[in-house]
């Protein structure tokens, strides 16, 4: 049984690494700006909120809203 519990908690670990390179290249092609080094050091969808802001001189709540709707629900 543990090896099983332990087979799905890995899978899922897998899954979220994959979700999150997904959204790192969408992230990157929607913002060009952002260089592999920006993308691979986001902690959360704020934080690029935050670099949208920094990088594209947008107002914090626009950029919020690009980042929901880039996003889906989905965590970086």
């Amino acid at each position: 049984m543990t090896n099983v519990a332990s087979n799905a908690s890995l899978a899922k670990s897998e899954t979220a690494a994959e979700t999150r390179q997904i959204v790192l290249k969408e992230v990157g092609a929607k913002w060009g700006k952002f260089s592999e080094q920006d993308l691979s050091a986001l902690k959360g969808k704020d934080d690029l909120a935050t670099q949208v802001v920094a990088k594209y001189s947008l107002e914090k709540a626009q950029a919020q809203r690009d980042v929901e709707a880039l996003l889906k629900g989905r965590q970086i």
